[in-house]
């Protein structure tokens, strides 16, 4: 008798109204994959832009899909090809984005893209790491490749990514410029932020001979950016590809930075964690039947951090 699991899928493209609560068939993993019993999901927006269909050209997924690219859990079954993880195992992930999510109560992971979780953090705090930390740590340190002593611009810095960037910047020894509201400025300069910008006041655009620029939002905000790096300084986005003949009139390199699942990141970061170095901040936690509330939540811009889906206890 096949045994089953509870996993939130959509059958189709949409609103919030498509994701349903179905029961599927526990999946069984293959030669380099671990099953793992999720404990905690997290919410990213790029997982209402699959929902809603923006992505499908690029991603192709078949359906029903299972939501999902965060996670919290312990290994259950191992691959025969596995070493590197045992059953019991306590491990987080952000798994290949083609596949099969984590709003389900099981998940099939290849071993190379999971890591023992940090033993400091909560089921909830791992699960909000992976896909915002690993997003900031490809774009500042392997894309822009950030130096102490720079000068960096993170907008956003509120955000899920944007907190990670902040101190993942000030790890490097950059000096740190952010855009926040100004509800926010506390949290964000708690962070490491060394200058508070409030968007809904003053004009980031006044900067001048920035280093680097890190653009979390893209628009009239990226378009503004262009002015406040210096001759050979880098702007990386992660939400559209920048304009490489503003790029080109600037003399600036400019980069699309596309999260990448990473063992060996996720292993580095979780040593952060545990050294007291990299905090996660939780904004809201929801019941996996409550999804789509978590998926409100994220649409409305307004979280102060990690969006976490509690999956098993």
């Amino acid at each position: 008798m096949t045994e089953l699991m509870k996993a939130v899928q959509i059958n189709g493209f949409g609103d919030r109204s498509v994701l349903v609560l179905n029961d599927i068939a526990i999946p069984t993993p293959a030669e380099n994959e671990v099953l793992i019993k999720v404990k905690s999901a997290s919410v990213n927006p790029v997982d209402w832009k699959i929902r809603e269909g923006y992505l499908q050209p690029m991603l192709n997924h078949p359906l029903p899909l299972t939501l999902g690219w965060d996670l919290s859990g312990e290994v259950s079954a191992i691959g025969k090809n596995v070493d590197s993880l045992k059953i019991g195992d306590p491990v987080y992930s952000r798994p290949d984005i083609s596949k099969n999510g984590s709003y389900a109560e099981y998940i099939t992971v290849v071993a190379d893209e999971v890591a023992i979780k940090p033993s400091s953090a909560s089921w909830q705090e791992a699960a909000g790491i992976p896909l915002a930390a690993l997003t900031a740590w490809q774009s500042l340190y392997d894309i822009a490749n950030v130096q102490a002593g720079e000068r960096i611009l993170i907008h956003a810095g509120s955000g899920a990514v944007g907190q990670f960037a902040i101190q993942l910047a000030k790890l490097r020894g950059a000096y740190v410029y952010t855009t926040t509201s100004a509800t926010n400025t506390a949290l964000v300069l708690a962070l490491g932020a060394d200058q508070s910008i409030d968007y809904h006041q003053d004009d980031f655009s006044e900067l001048k001979d920035l280093d680097v620029v890190f653009d979390t939002i893209g628009g009239d905000t990226q378009a503004n950016s262009w002015k406040t790096l210096k001759k050979g300084g880098r702007l990386v986005s992660i939400v559209e590809n920048p304009d490489e003949t503003i790029a080109d009139e600037n003399g600036i390199s400019a980069f699309f930075c596309f999260v990448q699942p990473n063992r060996k990141q996720l292993e580095a970061l979780a040593e952060y964690v545990d050294a007291g170095q990299l905090t996660t901040n939780i904004d809201s936690e929801y019941a996996l039947d409550q999804v789509a509330n978590a998926h409100e939540r994220s649409e409305s811009g307004r979280a102060q951090g990690k969006i976490i889906i509690n999956v098993s206890p």
